[in-house]
Order: structure tokens, then sequence, then C-alpha cells
């Protein structure tokens, strides 16, 4: 998995390549608790994700309850159909913004 992160004015933005799963997925989460030092508002691009797993589902809910404690917000863009599908199996569509 490869994340690259741009600061922008208004939020913080994450392009995410590859799988999400066990070994990836701690990446995920220190790149979204280290975005969240630098601003209050993140977007996580998931255009090249493809798979997603429990464990991604975990660092998601990590970001969202960061995002919460700080008044901020963590939205999800250009989900995928494979990855909207676990996102809605687990019921993480419900709690997370996705455009």
């Amino acid at each position: 998995m490869n994340i690259v992160t741009s600061d922008c004015e208004k939020n913080i933005r994450l392009l995410v390549e590859g799988r999400v799963d066990t070994n990836t997925s701690p990446l995920l989460q220190q790149a979204i608790l280290n975005a969240f030092q630098k601003n209050n508002n993140l977007v996580i691009d998931f255009l090249n994700v493809q798979y997603i797993s429990s464990a991604g589902l975990r660092a998601l809910l990590i970001g969202q309850k960061t995002a919460a404690s700080k008044k901020g917000s963590m939205k999800l863009v250009n989900v995928s159909g494979m990855v909207q599908e676990v996102l809605d199996l687990s019921g993480f569509s419900s709690i997370l913004r996705i455009e």
C-alpha cells in the first residue's frame, strides 16, 4: 500500500493506493492520526483501493472517532464498488461520510 499526503488549505488529503489489510492498516491508521495533528479536516481518497479488511475498517473507525473528538471531519471519496459493498455490509457506510 502507498499513501500520498497533500496539505491543502482547508484539509489534508490522503491518496491511498493498494490493499488495506492486516499488514497495511497500521500505515493507514498512522497516516490518519498524523493528518489530524496538522488539520482537523481530512479527505481520504480510495480511488486506487480495491480491497479493505476488518483491520482497515478499524483504522477508519479510529479516524472517525478522532475527527469527532477534534470537532473536525473525515470523509472518504472515490470509493470503488467492492469497497463500498464492504462498508455497507459492515454498517460503516452509516458511520462514515462517503462521497
